[in-house]
């Protein structure tokens, strides 16, 4: 570079110096950072899947939530607009992946752009539920490993975090090349049956998937665990049950599970322990991803006590007798509060 041209470089840079002074006279020295201190900021924003949750969130945080415009054309094509700025900020887009599924997600990624162009200084998305999650696998010749797909393509769209509640697999974090936080709801549901303290009761899962985290529930009950083997067909729609793997004889019944889709699983198991001689069985799971047959199903078994958590809105026709919800609002909040200051999650759960 000529001496010229270095010089007047070095002026300019004096000059833009010189104009920080003056704008930041008087007020304390405070040198640039992208950590934390950079975003001016929390904003939180929701889309239209779950806007109770949402509200769960906006409550405990005592943030409230953003505007914004969600509308659906008649061609189906949807639109985002924001009623603010938030350039500079740190924002957290809450959306669950539920029915409609394909229209949520669509409907995120649009969001994730629209806060995208807007400049946000961060946005990271609270996703409590996570579609898709069973794709995780080639497990059949020539089949799509969707989950890592919609990783990828929430990332594109401008996600630089996410938060999630109990994916169906561990792997599913690899499949995401920004950090985040997997959270799970087995501290909410098993404080839930220590209160409830049954007696003569046995933990049981219907997934050897699950066997570990069935166990750290069982220890946390101080109740012992019980095994059942199922295997599922082809086309992963229908599973039978084998055998149990444990004493369920005489013994109240707990099913673990981390989702209730059509409830066939839950059918077989219920049917087989009553066989086995198992009195009082109550099943609980994360995910209230209730489809299908899946409520009738419910209704029909000799089911205690049904509890998940509001990962998933249950409408008021799929609200059983016997159904209780468990927020995760104040969870989530509690995250989210943590990822903005910049302190430890793993710390919330002694980890």
């Amino acid at each position: 570079m000529p001496a010229s041209s270095a010089s007047m470089q070095r002026i300019h840079v004096l000059e833009i110096e010189s104009m920080l002074r003056v704008e930041y006279a008087g007020q304390p020295t405070r040198p640039f950072s992208f950590h934390n201190e950079m975003y001016s900021g929390i904003k939180l924003f929701s889309g239209t899947s779950h806007p109770t949750l949402a509200s769960e969130i906006s409550a405990y945080l005592g943030v409230p939530l953003s505007g914004r415009d969600i509308l659906k054309f008649p061609n189906e094509n949807i639109f985002v607009q924001l009623h603010e700025s938030v350039r500079g900020q740190d924002v957290y887009l809450i959306q669950t992946m539920s029915p409609p599924v394909n229209d949520n997600i669509m409907e995120l990624l649009i969001a994730l752009d629209c806060l995208r162009r807007d400049s946000a200084g961060r946005i990271t998305v609270v996703v409590p539920y996570f579609a898709y999650a069973r794709s995780d696998k080639k497990d059949q010749p020539r089949v799509p490993i969707t989950a890592r797909l919609l990783a990828d393509i929430l990332t594109t769209a401008g996600a630089d975090r996410y938060i999630m509640v109990d994916l169906h697999a561990g792997q599913i974090q690899g499949f995401f090349s920004v950090p985040g936080d997997e959270l799970t709801a087995f501290h909410l549901l098993s404080d839930y049956f220590v209160t409830r303290d049954i007696p003569d009761s046995v933990v049981v899962t219907n997934d050897l998937g699950f066997a570990k985290k069935a166990r750290n529930f069982a220890s946390k009950l101080k109740r012992p665990l019980a095994l059942v083997e199922k295997r599922r067909t082809k086309n992963d729609a229908r599973s039978e049950v084998l055998s149990v793997i444990g004493e369920v004889e005489g013994q109240n019944c707990i099913i673990v599970d981390d989702e209730i889709s059509t409830a066939g699983s839950v059918q077989n198991t219920v049917n087989l322990l009553r066989t086995q001689g198992a009195k009082d069985i109550y099943v609980c799971a994360t995910h209230a991803a209730f489809c299908g047959p899946a409520v009738e199903r419910l209704r029909s078994l000799p089911i205690k006590e049904i509890v998940v958590t509001n990962t998933i809105p249950v409408p008021p026709d799929q609200m059983l007798p016997n159904l209780k919800v468990l927020s995760v609002g104040p969870l989530l909040g509690e995250v989210i509060r943590r990822v903005h200051e910049g302190r430890s999650v793993g710390a919330l759960f002694n980890e």
